[in-house]
């Protein structure tokens, strides 16, 4: 997902986790992003979330997300996994 700002990115990670709705959030702090809203193209500079989660918790973890987020529409997108070591699956699970 991303955010708009750095504080915002800080905040969305640490609902996520004291949440357990993530075990991880890696925030990337700069990226440009292009796209067309509302029939205009925009260019704007914002901040990647990737929330490592377990496919369970998507429904919640979408829904807190969206109550907090600054964007009308936030990007939450889940990915497949082709593979995850075990241990890091345990622990990922773990702490969820």
């Amino acid at each position: 997902m991303t955010a708009a700002t750095a504080e915002e990115s800080e905040r969305i990670a640490s609902m996520l986790i004291e949440a357990r709705l993530a075990a991880c959030v890696q925030i990337l702090p700069s990226i440009k992003s292009v796209y067309r809203w509302k029939g205009e193209l925009v260019r704007e500079n914002e901040v990647l979330l990737l929330a490592k989660t377990i496919r369970e918790k998507f429904d919640k973890l979408e829904q807190a997300v969206r109550a907090i987020h600054s964007y009308e529409t936030p990007e939450i997108v889940a990915l497949p996994v082709a593979a995850v070591s075990d241990p890091y699956l345990e622990w990922l699970r773990g702490e969820m």
